[in-house]
């Protein structure tokens, strides 16, 4: 068990990180001084540590109520906030709030205040409304990608938000870039600025180009994944409706994904980014809401779908692979009407397909859904120990496991699936019967 502390070498090896950056340096050093920060750093670069080491700085112990907020665009990011803050094993409660699953779990969570709220706009919105967040104890506030909540519509419920906060003294943005403008309605008069944007793409991020015959352009982009092979990638599409038409059209030819959009239901989006995670999927399609703040390691690469509508989705969609010290490709796939845009000044290398396509090798994993999580006690270990025990299957045959509050989602070795599912169905998982399925 993790000891609680607020020091800065515990918590760090909490995280199991040696040491902080220069930006997460700095940010600490700024956030320190009275004026407010605005902190501009890139996606993948460390940020989240960047506003809750301060953070830490300027939250007591021996303090009653809710102290500090921080406000996400998406729940998967304000689910990310919470789980580093959990690891980090501070004294400090921290709930988190988010539209998609029953709004009453989250009061149950904030009838004793925690010191720490995470959430998106609208319903930290709707628990102000409420009175189930005492609003006049909280001094810190933080927006991480504030720009984006902006961007995706919330102003009005940003605005109704900041303006119940009344007893605020520090504010902390961050972006990650740099053309935002902060709204008057946030209160920043004097603030003090970091800007740790790199300036140019990664060195390790190769741009290439494919050209469509076909306007349509989803033949062209099944070829291409033909080519590519078995390899992590995420294929980017304009519109909600373009990606679950997209999706289904590879899926008819043979090409194993899944897809991700922002009027999915809490559930099939945590069950695709999953898939997409351990395995059992090697693509995922979708819109700009997965260019920013999700944890998805090791994706190979960027497939422009639809060319983005600016620079910064272009770099946000970009920022998701050639990270730390991985390389990864950036590819547009261009139809006969379109034209690389202006802004993209380096040089593409053109892959040209073969003719004959041969379909990319079938994941080698499946996943598994168990109508258990967290709120039912049921952790990673008990489920390891499930599969292991009742379902007869070795370490090697066990994936990545992913606990949710009240369900949880395995990868299983495809070749042992059929199996196991026949030998845990009558078992109890903590001495409770709970529903286990292939997952959606």
């Amino acid at each position: 068990m993790s000891q609680k502390s607020t020091d800065t070498k515990n918590i760090l090896a909490n995280l199991g990180i040696s040491a902080l950056n220069e930006m997460q340096i700095a940010a600490i050093d700024a956030a320190a001084g009275a004026e407010d920060l605005v902190l501009l750093s890139d996606t993948g670069s460390g940020k989240t540590l960047g506003f809750l080491l301060p953070l830490l700085a300027l939250m007591d112990a021996d303090k009653a109520g809710t102290q500090a907020l921080i406000i996400v665009p998406s729940r998967e990011l304000a689910l990310q906030i919470e789980q580093v803050f959990k690891k980090m094993g501070t004294p400090f409660k921290i709930t988190c709030c988010y539209g998609g699953h029953l709004r009453e779990t989250e009061e149950n969570n904030l009838i004793e205040a925690p010191a720490l709220i995470v959430g998106t706009p609208g319903r930290l919105a709707d628990h102000i409304r409420r009175g189930n967040i005492t609003v006049d104890s909280i001094q810190t506030l933080i927006m991480d990608e504030f720009d984006k909540s902006l961007e995706l519509g919330f102003h009005e419920e940003v605005a109704f938000i900041v303006g119940s906060l009344k007893s605020v003294s520090k504010r902390i943005l961050t972006s990650a870039t740099e053309a935002a403008d902060i709204p008057e309605f946030i209160g920043m008069k004097e603030f003090k600025r970091l800007n740790f944007l790199s300036e140019e793409k990664s060195e390790a991020l190769a741009l290439q180009v494919v050209h469509s015959e076909d306007k349509d352009k989803v033949d062209t982009l099944f070829r291409l994944l033909c080519f590519l092979g078995n390899r992590s990638s995420i294929i980017f599409c304009n519109h909600r409706e373009s990606v679950e038409r997209t999706s289904e059209m590879l899926k008819e030819k043979g090409i194993v994904n899944v897809f991700y959009h922002g009027a999915m239901e809490q559930q099939e989006r945590d069950a695709a980014l999953c898939k997409f995670r351990n395995g059992t999927s090697t693509y995922l399609v979708t819109t700009d809401l997965a260019s920013r703040g999700l944890d998805i390691p090791n994706i190979r690469y960027i497939i422009h779908f639809h060319l983005p509508h600016t620079q910064e989705s272009f770099l946000h969609r970009n920022g998701r692979t050639a990270r730390m010290d991985a390389s990864g490709t950036a590819i547009l796939l261009l139809g006969p009407e379109e034209t690389v845009p202006g802004y993209i000044v380096d040089k593409l290398e053109e892959i040209n397909l073969p003719e004959k396509a041969e379909l990319p090798e079938k994941p080698k994993w499946s996943t598994i859904f168990i109508a258990a999580g967290k709120k039912d006690k049921v952790n990673k270990i008990d489920i390891v120990g499930f599969l292991s025990n009742r379902g007869e299957l070795k370490k090697e045959d066990i994936g990545l496991i992913e606990v949710k509050d009240f369900f949880s989602f395995a990868a299983i070795r495809k070749t042992k699936l059929g199996h196991a599912l026949e030998q845990i169905k009558d078992h109890k998982i903590k001495n409770k019967k709970v529903k286990i399925e292939i997952a959606r």
